[in-house]
């Protein structure tokens, strides 16, 4: 397994920035919609890729936990829409897909998997399979929209290709290697 030290590094710019704006939430239905971490997530899934977007969005969900700042159900809603959004991205070459991704990925199959989270770690016995796809989808709604525009300011002005050569051009070192 090769590490792209920039990957690495920006994942890590990613998840300081997800956990500095886990202040700017907003409470919709039974849970707490956080529009920066799905606009995150696209940029991630763009960025990325599939392995290091599951590793920034695992990273910002686990230490906003500790600082308090997150639920339990910010685990499986960015994680499966970062990885998703990731994964149609590296397949189709497409932003829109990446987006497609995290609203699919967050909005119904995140808010979905938060349901076992509930119930079981959570004690939530009035919770149902789809109690939380309502708020995840508009939560990611929102910050895909956020995401779409940066993006297509980004394309627009060439910014994205400069962004994503220097991404993909980072120093790799294979596992178990030293610098």
């Amino acid at each position: 397994m090769k590490i792209n030290i920039r990957k690495l590094a920006l994942a890590g710019m990613m998840t300081a920035l997800g956990v500095c704006l886990s202040a700017f939430s907003v409470p919709v239905g039974a849970s707490r919609c956080f529009p920066i971490q799905h606009l995150l997530n696209v940029l991630a899934g763009v960025f990325l890729g599939p392995g290091y977007a599951l590793g920034f969005s695992f990273s910002t969900a686990f230490i906003r936990n500790l600082l308090g700042t997150g639920s339990l159900l910010a685990f499986p809603g960015s994680m499966a829409g970062a990885f998703l959004s990731a994964l149609l991205y590296r397949f189709s070459g497409k932003i829109w897909m990446a987006i497609a991704g995290e609203v699919v990925g967050t909005g119904i199959l995140g808010g979905i998997l938060c349901y076992p989270i509930a119930i079981l770690l959570m004690g939530n016995q009035e919770a149902a399979v789809l109690t939380y796809v309502m708020p995840f989808l508009i939560s990611t709604i929102g910050g895909c929209a956020l995401a779409a525009m940066l993006l297509g300011v980004l394309c627009k002005s060439g910014a994205f290709r400069v962004l994503k050569n220097m991404v993909e051009e980072g120093t790799h070192f294979a596992k178990g290697q030293s610098s």
